[in-house]
């Protein structure tokens, strides 16, 4: 099983972390089923970016992002080369290097 390495957010993974999950899940999924609660504001149904990450290793490794990807990827903040969709960034055997950014443009978590 590849292990994903998560580097540290002040949020969501205060110390980092190390999980692994079976090829074929998301990195959504598989930071969820590990307690490592990314947003995630359209159930994965790649209809937003709040679950954008950072593939800082491994990025060749993943699915081909697919063009409605792509297209929201362009809204998203901070956008790099190595950025995905967690949601529809999907694992192959090779470890991956995940920063979740430090910022996202999930207007409801704002506090007004």
């Amino acid at each position: 099983m590849p292990v994903i390495k998560i580097l540290p957010h002040p949020e969501y993974c205060p110390q980092g972390a190390e999980i692994s999950a079976p090829a074929g899940t998301s990195i959504c999924e598989a930071m969820l089923e590990h307690n490592i609660n990314i947003e995630h504001a359209c159930e994965m149904s790649c209809a937003c970016t709040t679950c954008h990450v950072l593939v800082r290793q491994g990025f060749d490794s993943l699915n081909e992002a697919e063009e409605g990807e792509e297209d929201l990827l362009d809204r998203a903040w901070g956008l790099e080369p190595q950025s995905r969709l967690s949601c529809q960034a999907i694992l192959a055997q090779e470890n991956l290097t995940v920063e979740i950014p430090k910022y996202s443009i999930n207007h409801a978590k704002e506090n007004h």
